[in-house]
């Protein structure tokens, strides 16, 4: 089995004698997780937040009980609880039972348990090994998703070690311990793990969701030890006057009552996810710490950088400094060159002054000589530039007259050009309009037969009934025509005459109803169109 030793960081060991007397409740509670505190007292979120979130009080404040019992009756309760009694503190110490050589916490009775778990405590009472050592033996056994309810040892430092399963530790320093000297804490063991808890530092045990969390260890005491637990039924706080316990928090008295009534267990409460919560926000600090040294050693590699500029720089400073002192000295001794120098150049150019005299006397001679053929030479170019000059000239008007004939020609074809394509593009569109129209045209004459077919078949039906009645009278009329042409043979050629008349004239009837018929047709199918 390996172990390893958790102890809370920072811790002077010394000061635990200044530590408890006045700390102030509600710092005690604000230590812990809301999460925590919701699952140990049972109380809405609301009221968490109000208890955690109120001003601080002074470590004395004014207040003057109400209830009807006197003041030594609840000061009784309080010391019965401070003192424990059986079967509601977490080390029942009234067991009877006898002495024996050793003692099995497995078959033992147990000094507390309920559905969330159980605790056991092995006193100099149970075990008379133990007498005259100040030492005291525990063990607790949480099942899934349960916690030992916030409390503290007044008089004892708690040593465990875990046997099984995994959970989270929470540890609360008290308001009268320095920072520098105390942090809040929470931690995750298992299987294997030591860890040590200080007399009067708030703490609360819990196991995970998904297994049983089951640690046994040792109190130290040089006097009886009885925890004192903050929620529940066993809680510190119950026997107090409601009126003094808000005053102490700075809330109102409902917000007291809604804060320790509802909580019905206690010592080992249900606390589903407190372990998880608890081991989220110990990632989440562990990784906060690690920024903190991340940034911490980001600032240190800065400043070395820093010092180490400031040194290059003043490094840079001195072998500048150097440098300018070694050409101050170099210049120095160039001035000195210089100044000797200019004495051998002042003699060396009196003596080339007096022969450039002389050079000069004999140069301006030549020159002048030279002077006049160039004269003559620039006069006779002056000329031939003058006749070259004119002969471009020339030539350029040539040229500006053709690029000009050139170019009107050339604007000629391109209007003539652009008018082809003007013409062929209106050709084009009203192709192209004439198509649209033809297809226009074309669309609306099929729609017009269609329309057309559609009528003719909803009155073939109508047909259908008229063609037995003309039937009817077409055999009527051609009966009378057959009577009427026998009667008629028998008439002279006049009647003759009058007959082939009358035949003229049926005729014409006959061509008007077809040509009527025909307009009726066009007509119809012009309101079809229409439509």
């Amino acid at each position: 089995m390996s172990f390893l030793m958790i102890l809370l960081p920072k811790l002077n060991w010394r000061q635990e004698q200044v530590v408890g007397a006045y700390s102030r409740v509600a710092d005690l509670l604000q230590g812990f997780d809301k999460k925590v505190l919701q699952a140990a007292f049972k109380a809405p979120e609301e009221v968490i937040e109000a208890i955690t979130n109120t001003t601080s009080t002074p470590k004395i404040v004014h207040a003057v009980p109400t209830g009807k019992g006197s003041v030594w009756k609840w000061e009784s309760k309080l010391i019965k609880v401070l003192l424990g009694t059986k079967g509601q503190g977490l080390y029942d110490l009234g067991s009877k039972n006898k002495k024996i050589k050793t003692f099995n916490v497995i078959d033992a009775k147990r000094d507390f348990e309920n559905c969330n778990g159980w605790s056991l405590t092995v006193t100099q009472k149970r075990l008379h090994a133990l007498k005259g050592s100040n030492i005291a033996a525990f063990m607790v056994n949480l099942t899934e998703g349960s916690m030992m309810g916030p409390h503290w040892n007044p008089t004892a430092t708690e040593i465990a070690v875990v046997l099984e399963g995994q959970g989270m530790i929470t540890v609360v320093c008290s308001s009268t311990v320095k920072e520098s000297e105390c942090n809040n804490m929470r931690f995750n063991v298992k299987e294997g793990d030591v860890f040590v808890v200080p007399r009067f530092h708030p703490m609360a045990q819990m196991s995970f969701n998904n297994e049983t969390f089951i640690f046994m260890g040792f109190s130290t005491s040089t006097k009886t030890n009885y925890p004192q637990f903050l929620a529940g039924k066993s809680s510190v706080l119950q026997p107090l006057d409601k009126e003094v316990v808000a005053a102490s928090f700075n809330v109102p008295n409902a917000t007291i009552d809604q804060f320790l009534r509802p909580q019905s267990e206690s010592v080992i409460l249900q606390c589903t996810s407190c372990a998880e919560q608890e081991a989220k926000k110990e990632e989440d600090e562990e990784r906060e710490k690690e920024e903190e040294e991340a940034r911490k050693r980001e600032e240190e590699e800065r400043q070395e950088e820093e010092k180490r500029k400031e040194e290059e720089e003043a490094r840079k400073r001195e072998e500048e400094e150097k440098r300018r002192e070694e050409e101050e000295a170099r210049k120095r001794e160039e001035e000195e060159e210089a100044k000797r120098r200019e004495e051998e150049e002042a003699k060396r150019r009196e003596e080339e002054e007096q022969a450039k005299k002389r050079e000069e006397e004999k140069k301006r001679e030549e020159e002048e000589a030279k002077k006049r053929k160039e004269e003559e030479e620039a006069q006779r170019r002056e000329q031939e530039e003058a006749k070259k000059r004119e002969e471009e000239e020339e030539a350029k008007k040539r040229e500006e007259e053709r690029r000009e004939v050139e170019e009107a020609r050339k604007r000629e074809e391109e209007e003539e050009a652009r008018k082809r394509e003007e013409e062929k593009r209106k050709e084009e569109e009203e192709a192209r309009k004439k198509k649209e129209e033809e297809e226009a045209q074309r669309g609306e004459e099929e729609e017009a037969e269609r329309r057309q077919e559609e009528e003719k078949a909803r009155s073939e039906e109508e047909e259908a009934k008229e063609q037995e009645e003309e039937r009817v009278e077409k055999e009527r009329r051609e009966a009378e025509e057959a009577a009427r042409r026998e009667e008629e043979s028998k008439e002279h050629e006049g009647g003759s005459g009058a007959e082939g008349e009358e035949g003229g004239r049926g005729g014409q009837e006959s061509e008007e109803e077809e040509k009527g018929g025909g307009e009726g047709g066009r007509k119809f199918l012009i309101k079809m169109v229409k439509f």
